[in-house]
């Protein structure tokens, strides 16, 4: 079945970056809420533009307490949530 949500970082080794699997994903199912993340400032700035249509960057190190909010935060159906 559909996921709700997926957490990745945009530097990945092998094939696939982040960027490219959250696209995929997004692609694959429409809805799906996506949060990325990175620890390298310059993968952050250099793909900028495209993260921003995935509501932006999570950067390392950040407090579980912040992840979770995040989460909750896509994940909340209530009107006025996004």
């Amino acid at each position: 079945g559909p996921f709700n949500l997926l957490l990745t970082d945009i530097v990945l080794p092998g094939g696939m970056n982040g960027i490219e699997i959250a696209e995929t994903a997004r692609h694959l199912q429409p809805d799906i809420k996506i949060i990325l993340s990175s620890g390298y400032a310059e993968s952050v700035v250099a793909n900028a533009e495209k993260t921003a249509q995935f509501g932006g960057v999570m950067t390392k190190p950040y407090r579980s307490q912040d992840l979770i909010a995040k989460i909750g935060l896509l994940l909340d159906t209530s009107p006025g949530h996004a």
